[in-house]
């Protein structure tokens, strides 16, 4: 049995989203349970196999919100406040649980998918005329995705830009606590808060169903959260959970079409077939979800009790990395992994997680992509790279891997 190891591994791993890192392989072939030094100095295990990837995702003696304790050992800085970890992984209340469950099911919103294929053809007339070459992040990718999350949210979609750019500060990865990271949250906070408070109340998304949360607060009193009309704590209870999803939403799934656009614009055999074969679009953006490289640092649990891991008895207190790249690429549960492969009889990826914390806006993250890739291989049929690939400058320190521009020809 090992209870140790040397820190052989550089973590995290390459920030170039197109290419797999070379340690993927060696880190699941050799080493499924490595030890490895973090941003902040501090040890922890780093899981790269699909079956121990998955052992740890769904056991609940490793946890999500205990990673944002004092005095454990961190993948990187927080940059925001600890109880955002903490509301996030853990929101015990049924009423506000259920708003956010609801917000977050397509089936909500009857006229979800007619306004987001609207919004993308929308998106793509204005790059139309504008004419290529084109940058798909500003043009495409954020203003698609941060739409859908303004919607979702109940805020004016043109406010999409000021929120995006407090993203770029509130996910930075960094070995220490940078001055700007404190600021940025509370202003971004401050204008949740007001979207909240405002007279006339919303009545529209998720702050729509708080606000009336909040004129009910016996709701929220039973199942143990005080004076939410009343106190400011609750409002700002409710802010922040508003705040971190358009955060971790709007981030998320515009990183995952920024992969699938560059693997469709580098086999464009796949771009064509979405268009002769448009009801293949599901398992393409299933694949594409498992193929993609955009989940920058691995998951972080932290361990609260001793539990076996392979050949490795994590100890509890310890922090466990869950590598997705090594997971998603197992050849032993994804023949030829290195392929992407519309016709895989089974897809089971851990790109949205797995266990308790599995996303529950996977059903959402899909429709999202299915409409815009569909859209975009519709109407721009000669989608290629204006550059080579090797050129495109991979954002450093950043919860995701992002290109800072994806400049594109048709």
């Amino acid at each position: 049995m090992t209870t140790s190891a040397q820190c052989d591994f550089t973590f995290p791993l390459s920030r170039r989203g197109d290419v797999l890192p070379e340690e993927a392989d060696l880190l699941r072939d050799k080493h499924p349970v490595a030890k490895v030094r973090t941003l902040t100095g501090d040890e922890a295990w780093l899981v790269s196999s699909y079956a121990l990837a998955k052992q740890v995702l769904e056991d609940e003696r490793f946890s999500l919100k205990d990673t944002a304790n004092p005095g454990v050992p961190r993948q990187y800085a927080l940059t925001i406040p600890p109880e955002v970890v903490n509301n996030m992984g853990n929101i015990n209340s049924a009423g506000l649980r259920n708003a956010v469950m609801k917000t977050l099911s397509p089936r909500a919103d009857k006229e979800l998918g007619g306004w987001l294929e609207a919004e993308a053809h929308r998106l793509i007339d204005r790059l139309v005329d504008q004419g290529p070459p084109a940058d798909l992040r500003d043009g495409f990718t954020e203003p698609y995705s941060a739409a859908l999350h303004c919607r979702l949210l109940g805020i004016p979609t043109d406010d999409w830009r000021r929120l995006m750019s407090g993203i770029d500060l509130a996910f930075v990865t960094s070995p220490a606590v940078f001055e700007g990271s404190t600021p940025n949250w509370y202003k971004d906070l401050g204008y949740m808060l007001d979207r909240l408070r405002a007279d006339p109340a919303p009545t529209e998304g998720l702050l729509g169903r708080f606000a009336e949360l909040r004129r009910s607060p016996d709701v929220l009193e039973q199942d143990g959260l005080d004076q939410v009309g009343s106190g400011q704590v609750s409002d700002d209870l409710l802010a922040t959970v508003a705040l971190s999803l358009f955060g971790a939403g709007a981030v998320s799934t515009s990183a995952f079409l920024l992969h699938a656009i560059i693997a469709l614009v580098q086999q464009p055999e796949l771009a064509e077939r979405l268009r002769r074969e448009p009801a293949v679009i599901g398992r393409a953006v299933d694949e594409l979800l498992r193929y993609n490289l955009s989940i920058g640092d691995a998951l972080p649990r932290l361990a609260l009790a001793d539990v076996q891991v392979g050949e490795v008895l994590v100890r509890q207190g310890e922090l466990v990395l869950v590598l997705i790249e090594g997971a998603n690429y197992d050849p032993e549960v994804f023949p030829h992994p290195e392929k992407i492969d519309f016709d895989r009889e089974t897809n089971p990826h851990l790109a949205f997680g797995a266990g308790q914390h599995f996303c529950p806006a996977s059903a959402l993250g899909r429709t999202h992509a299915e409409i815009a890739l569909q859209a975009l291989v519709e109407r721009l049929p000669a989608l290629r790279l204006a550059l080579p690939v090797e050129q495109l400058a991979w954002r450093p320190g950043f919860i995701k891997r992002l290109p800072e521009r994806l400049p594109l020809l048709w």
